[in-house]
This record gives structure tokens, C-alpha cells and sequence, in this order.
């Protein structure tokens, strides 16, 4: 598909909800609805050092820009495409000899994007970027002031030759990016790294249980000839199939949470009531705050209140202990309060999910890959009760655990779970996305592990074992 075609959507009037997208064909899961480009987009403060500012992938190594020392890319070939959007910025962080934040640049960027190719700059670009809307009006007193102290370091950092505009239009600016922003990760998928701005993706309205999703593309540009080098863009993609005149949605929140939780934070950061099926009718809730079960055996509300109490406090406390990289710790406090859930929370609780989400993911770090793999499954049994069977998070999760069960040897569960994942990713993120295409290398090489194993067990352990110690591997054959 050409990059911003909007062959497959149009725009509408979604009612209550404002504007909206709908298909204009029926499309299949996996089908790319549209690809749109950033507006504008840029590097977390946090990350400015480790993160390519044209590309976004994570490197090691990377190459600053000898002017303003900040700008940091892959190589020639990034600096070059990054360029036309790092010009104006790179002048003014030299003339003010500091860095502002990542909101002030993505603002700056915008507004010398809007200076330079007016808010369209494309045909296929349905709206306006300034006619984004900005919530300004809503915000919180809190937000108000970091909104002023921003407005305040933006003028002192933008420059445009004569070009001038109000503290209410920069607001205005500063109101879009905080409710219409997409964060952006790494080309694992695997770490938030940036924001940018998406005019078209900015008119998919919500829901909790969607029919698209949307995934980054980081483009390519390792050909040698620039002719064949492709955009860094978003992709929208149907999760199963869509008709055509239907609405098309994306989910602006983690499902995993309770209806009235999901609401609150929709409504804290996109100023609106959800009143989607899963919310109104509080779909899966039950599920998230079940309580275990056993021979029909039911625990009492009090043991469930007591257990619920404390897996809260335990979390609070693993947060900690995590930023801190003290993982035994976290460890220990994952085992004592696993211990306190046992029969009480079932295994598609929240509180429960969590804990273990955190067991697998350290005990992974730690290389106790089988004890790390008995938590990745019992995690993702509960993930596949509560996720959208293509959730691209599901799929991620999966993979994950899949990796786990193959280095501990559990080659049977580890391939299956790899397949299931590369099955999930191929929809929501495509063949040819990076993630895709490790998945797919690891699926072929699970497989041919998995011969092995069925051929001569035994065999398969030794040459593992072997292989893990990087020693020779020595056939009995």
C-alpha cells in the first residue's frame, strides 16, 4: 500500500462521538486500512542518546549531530532524511544553548512544519493538524500550569524569522499533542521511545474492544540507493473482518484493566465517557477480579478483600524494588505474595496477572528460565481468557513466553507458543515488520529443534547443554 493512501477509509460523522472513519470496502484481518506518516515527531528527553532521531530504532553507538551536540542518528543516511525536520531545531537549541522537553520540541516542530507546508501536507491528509482538537478548556489546574511554564519555555525557544504566534495558539498547539499524541516504540516493540503527531490515525475514535490496530513502522533506509529507502510511519490494521461502511476503532487504553478503570483514564487523558459494549456492560470484569475456585469451593468475600489488599501494597512494593534493580528482592516479594493469592484470586485476576507478568519477566533477566517459564504460562492462560484473540499485546506476551519455555528446554511448548504468537503477529503487525520477521526466524528454528527432539531426545538435551555451555557439539550418530 502507498504510503497516506485513504483508498479504504473515509471520513464521517460518528454522532456523539464527533468525526470518525469508516471503511469504504470490506477488509480482511491483517489488511493494512491506511499508512500515514508523522507529522512530527521526537525522541523522549530520556532517551536522546540511545534513540535514532530519524528512525526511532535503538542503537548502540549512535553518531550526534556536530552542531547542536544533541541530535543523535544511525548514520549519514538517517541525519540526511532527519535533516529538513531538524534543521529549525537544531538552530534554535545553538541559539538558546540548552534542550528543552519533549513536548516543547514536538510543539516547535509542528508549528515549523504548519509554517512551512501549511497544517495538510498531503492530499490523502483528511484534517487539518491545528483543527486537531485540544482539550485545553478541560484540563486539570495542575496541567494548566506546566501548560504556561511550557508556553513560557517555548517562546524563548522558537524562531521563525518574523513569525509570531499567540500563547492561546501555542496553547492550543500544546492542548493537541497532550490528547491526540502516539507514542512510539523501539523496533522490538519492546520500549516506548518517542511521541509524534498522526493527523488521520487522530479521527479513529475509540474502543475497548476494536476492530484495528495500530503499529509502527520504522521504514527502511539501510538500501544503498535512497530510491528504495521507505517512510518511518503508522499502520492501521483491521483485526478481523470489517464491512464496509463500518466504523473503524482502535483501543486508546490497555484492556487490562476493569470498565471503570478503563473509563477513568480515557477520561482523565481524552476528556470523554466511554460508553463502548465491554464498558456499559462491564465485559470481562468478573473475570479480572475472579476469585479462585476449587471442587466448586468458593474462598469468603473477607479472604478475598484481605488477599486483593495486600496483592496492592505487594505491587506498590515490587514497583520499588524494580526501579531500584534489586530483583531478588522483587523476587522474594513475588513469591510471598503468590503465596497469599494460592487459592483465593484466580489465575485471570488482575492483581494475580501481575505478579506474575513481573515473576516471568525477572526470573527471565535472571536466566531461571524453567521456574520463569512455569509463571509465563500461568500468565498467559490468563491473558488468552481476557485479551481480543489478535490483540497485538496478547501475541507479544505469547512470544515472550514462548522464548522463555525454549531456553528451558520445553521445546514442544516453546515452538507451539511461538507459532501462536508469529500467527497473532502476522495480523497485527505484518510479514514484513521487524518483529515478524525475528519471530518468523525463530519459529524455523524451534521447528527444526523440535525434529530433533522427537527424533532422539536424549541427543537433543546433549548438544543443548552443550550448545548453552558453548562447548563442541558432539554427534552419537
Amino acid at each position: 500500500m502507498t504510503v497516506g493512501n485513504m483508498e479504504s477509509a473515509e471520513l464521517f460523522d460518528a454522532g456523539k462521538k464527533g468525526r470518525g472513519l469508516r471503511a469504504t470496502k470490506e477488509l480482511n484481518a491483517g489488511e493494512v486500512v491506511f499508512a500515514e506518516p508523522s507529522f512530527s515527531a521526537v525522541v523522549f528527553d530520556s532517551l536522546a542518546t540511545q534513540v535514532c532521531h530519524s528512525c526511532f530504532r535503538h542503537q548502540a553507538n549512535l553518531h550526534r549531530c556536530a552542531q547542536c551536540k544533541f541530535a543523535h542518528y544511525c548514520d549519514r543516511t538517517c541525519q540526511t532524511a532527519c535533516w529538513d525536520e531538524h534543521k529549525q531545531e537544531c538552530g534554535a537549541i545553538r541559539k538558546i544553548s540548552k534542550v528543552p522537553s519533549e513536548n516543547v520540541r514536538l510543539a516547535a516542530r509542528v508549528l515549523w512544519r504548519i509554517y512551512k507546508d501549511t497544517g495538510i501536507v498531503s492530499d490523502s491528509q483528511l484534517i487539518s493538524v491545528d483543527q486537531l482538537q485540544d482539550h485545553v478548556a478541560d484540563l486539570p489546574e495542575e496541567d494548566l500550569k506546566q501548560l504556561k511554564t511550557d508556553v513560557h519555555t517555548f517562546l524563548e525557544y522558537w524562531s521563525c524569522g518574523r513569525q509570531q504566534h499567540s500563547a492561546d495558539y501555542i496553547s492550543h498547539i500544546f492542548g493537541i499533542i497532550k490528547c491526540n499524541g502516539f507514542t512510539l516504540s523501539d523496533q522490538r516493540g519492546l520500549q516506548a521511545v518517542g511521541v509524534g503527531l498522526f493527523p488521520n490515525l487522530c479521527l479513529v475514535n475509540h474502543d475497548c474492544w476494536p476492530n484495528c490496530t495500530v503499529i509502527l513502522n520504522h521504514g527502511n533506509q539501510a538500501a544503498v540507493s535512497s530510491a528504495l529507502h521507505s517512510q518511518r510511519r503508522i499502520e492501521l490494521r483491521a483485526l478481523g473482518k470489517i464491512s464496509a461502511g463500518q466504523e473503524l476503532t482502535v483501543s486508546y487504553v490497555d484492556f487490562l484493566n476493569l470498565s471503570a478503570d478503563r473509563q477513568r483514564k480515557l477520561k482523565e487523558r481524552f476528556h470523554f465517557e466511554c460508553s463502548c459494549e465491554h464498558c456499559s456492560q462491564h465485559i470481562k470484569d468478573d473475570l479480572m477480579m475472579a476469585a479462585a475456585e476449587s471442587e466448586g469451593n468458593k474462598p469468603s468475600a473477607d479472604q478475598v478483600k484481605e488477599a486483593t489488599a495486600f496483592s496492592k501494597d505487594c505491587l506498590e512494593k515490587i514497583e520499588r524494588s524494580r526501579i531500584e534493580k534489586d530483583y531478588h528482592q522483587v523476587m522474594k516479594l513475588c513469591c510471598e505474595c503468590l503465596e497469599k493469592q494460592g487459592n483465593v484470586l484466580a489465575d485471570t485476576n488482575l492483581y494475580k496477572l501481575r505478579v506474575l507478568s513481573v515473576a516471568s519477566e525477572v526470573l527471565s533477566y535472571l536466566q531461571s528460565f524453567p521456574d520463569a517459564a512455569n509463571y509465563a504460562r500461568r500468565m498467559v492462560e490468563g491473558y488468552t481468557k481476557l485479551y481480543h484473540p489478535s490483540n497485538a499485546q496478547l501475541g507479544m506476551a505469547i512470544m515472550r513466553a514462548g522464548v522463555i519455555h525454549w531456553h528451558a528446554g520445553q521445546i514442544e511448548v516453546g515452538h507451539s507458543m511461538i507459532c501462536k504468537a508469529y500467527a497473532i503477529l502476522l495480523i497485527t503487525h505484518g510479514p514484513n515488520h521487524a518483529i515478524t520477521r525475528d519471530l518468523e526466524s525463530m519459529r524455523m528454528q524451534t521447528e527444526m529443534e523440535l525434529k530433533m527432539f522427537k527424533q532422539n531426545e536424549c541427543e537433543y538435551h546433549t548438544m543443548r547443554d552443550a550448545a548453552l555451555k558453548n562447548q563442541p557439539m558432539v554427534s552419537s550418530s
